[in-house]
């Protein structure tokens, strides 16, 4: 099987390169600026016609889409970007795996929920309540391909950090270990998820389809959560990141999120269930804080 990546060197794409080993598909990484040390085709994904020709040269059976527009605050002012890479470009992607009868996996986010007050861990045929423009042009990323028709396999997942690129974990390594205070909201709950999971589940859902590749109709094309297991405010997370770290000096205190302004509101609690996606494909999923070991681990922070 042939399996086209965007996004390649962020986050999620770097742990798709390092899934791809373990697997007897061959993989093409791409993006739209190289990255040193991989190898990287350059393809912007907003470009119809680039995506199709690509697709056809390398007879692509599989998309997976691990590019979007992620700066939350900026989306608020920059929507017509945000709107091309998180709706218009997946709509792109689908045409092309309709036409060529392929799969599309594509990767949403949990700021489609925040709008609705929840108390119960969201699930998947909940309806989409975005408070931000990110949140609205990842819905409306999800309804194009559906409205499409192309074989789907949509992820939500949240809190995505990784060894790779700028995310949470880093930043609060960094301030745990050279600020004496720091205070982080807690009346935001979700839960964190390890890229590298994420990726196994990817790795999981693409070997499923090559069993039930012969046929028209992907029979569990749809839309699924993930994260890891458990449930956290961006506060305990932080506390966890900084004793894992052993960065004792710094003094964590809580605060609530309008202590720290913002263009968009941000989901009080965005947790996913995510029942459907371990009974569809069999995953059995990580608790956060093991998943944030091995992360550390990985990274050199701790052995």
């Amino acid at each position: 099987m042939n399996i086209l990546v965007t996004g390649a060197n962020g986050q999620l794409g770097n742990e798709m390169r390092i899934i791809s080993k373990e697997t007897g598909y061959d993989f093409l990484f791409t993006d739209v600026v190289e990255a040193e040390g991989v190898e990287t085709t350059l393809l912007d994904i907003t470009d119809a016609e680039a995506v199709e020709n690509v697709v056809r040269e390398h007879q692509i059976d599989c998309i997976v889409n691990c590019a979007a527009y992620t700066n939350v605050d900026k989306a608020e002012s920059d929507v017509d970007l945000c709107r091309k890479l998180n709706a218009t470009a997946p709509s792109i992607l689908a045409e092309a795996m309709k036409k060529a009868g392929g799969l599309l996996v594509q990767v949403s986010t949990d700021y489609v929920f925040g709008g609705d007050p929840y108390n119960t861990p969201c699930r998947e045929d909940q309806k989409g309540t975005p408070t931000g423009v990110y949140g609205l042009t990842k819905l409306e990323g999800e309804e194009s391909i559906k409205a499409i028709g192309c074989k789907h396999v949509i992820i939500r997942t949240a809190w995505l950090y990784s060894e790779f690129g700028k995310n949470f974990v880093k930043t609060m390594l960094n301030l745990t270990a050279t600020k004496p205070q720091l205070k982080v909201v807690f009346d935001q709950a979700g839960t964190p998820t390890y890229a590298y999971d994420l990726a196994v589940a990817i790795k999981a859902i693409l070997e499923d389809y090559t069993a039930e590749k012969s046929r028209n109709e992907y029979s569990k094309t749809g839309i699924y959560h993930f994260s890891n297991e458990g449930v956290c405010s961006w506060y305990d997370f932080t506390k966890v990141i900084a004793e894992l770290a052993g960065n004792t000096t710094c003094d964590i205190q809580p605060c609530h999120s309008d202590e720290f302004p913002s263009p968009v509101k941000r989901p009080a609690y965005s947790v996913l269930d995510k029942t459907k996606i371990k009974q569809a494909f069999g995953l059995k999923i990580s608790y956060w804080t093991d998943s944030l070991k091995t992360c550390m681990v990985n990274m050199g922070v701790i052995k």
